[in-house]
């Protein structure tokens, strides 16, 4: 009942993220950073090179390689596996070849047709996030009947097409998409029924840190969400999700330590 979340910490080697763009824009305070996650108790780091914020701009598939691949190549040996934050495929190949094992697509391999192909011969983990729309036109009005139903047909559909093509079931996990094109009830739905979602028979990420629902909640900007993350972390591990995707590893891995000892007194 109480087995503990693996820790997935972010780093954003880009300009324009939400929370932290522009802090690790530069290989050698990427690698630096990636250290000091894994130092703090992470089992995986997960590198993006292109901002899916609400409102974001497209980035240049060069620029994206550029901003990545390098800093994969300079983590050789890290004690944590790497995840390749991208929608394209061409990035995740280039990444697995550079070293990573798991490729993050918030689009649920959609981004690209050639994408279910390409993850079945890389044959990495892939986590299918549930995303409406594109970051630039996410939040335009998103609607939904029943999110949880919704959400949970859109990614048994993506799952399907995924093992069509060849990804093995044992491969693949799933994100609802806290905070992509979803509402605040929207989100707060999700989570209440989280684990509805181990019925599809796949790991649940949970990715949920700084996110703006908590700054709805309570009117904190980006930068005082720690509370609230860990909250929210908190709520999902104890839902049973597999991974949590955190900016702040050492105060998530610290509250994960102390639930987890509650639990098992």
């Amino acid at each position: 009942m109480f087995k503990p979340p693996k820790i997935m910490g972010i780093l954003n080697v880009t300009p324009d993220s939400f929370s932290d763009g522009g802090r690790f824009d530069v290989v050698k305070r990427a690698v630096a950073r990636a250290h000091e996650m894994v130092s703090e108790g992470a089992d995986i780091i997960d590198i993006g090179g292109e901002s899916t914020r609400p409102s974001a701009d497209v980035v240049e598939q060069a620029q994206e390689f550029n901003r990545v691949i390098p800093v994969i190549e300079a983590l050789t040996g890290l004690d944590a596996q790497i995840s390749i934050d991208t929608r394209r495929p061409e990035i995740a190949r280039a990444a697995v070849a550079a070293g990573a094992s798991i490729w993050n697509d918030v689009t649920a391999l959609e981004f690209d047709d050639r994408s279910p192909e390409i993850a079945a011969k890389l044959d990495c983990q892939i986590v299918l996030m549930h995303m409406r729309g594109s970051p630039k036109t996410m939040q335009d009005n998103p609607g939904y009947k029943n999110v949880v139903a919704e959400v949970m047909a859109d990614l048994k559909a993506r799952i399907n097409i995924a093992q069509k093509a060849g990804v093995k079931r044992d491969n693949i996990i799933i994100d609802p998409g806290i905070g992509f094109g979803k509402r605040l009830q929207d989100n707060l739905d999700l989570l209440g029924h989280l684990d509805d979602f181990h019925v599809l028979g796949c790991p649940i990420l949970l990715g949920t840190s700084r996110k703006s629902f908590i700054g709805v909640i309570d009117g904190s900007q980006v930068g005082e969400r720690l509370g609230g993350s860990i909250a929210s972390a908190l709520w999902g591990a104890s839902m049973g999700a597999s991974i949590l995707r955190v900016h702040d590893v050492e105060e998530t891995v610290q509250a994960v330590k102390v639930w987890k000892t509650i639990g098992e007194r």
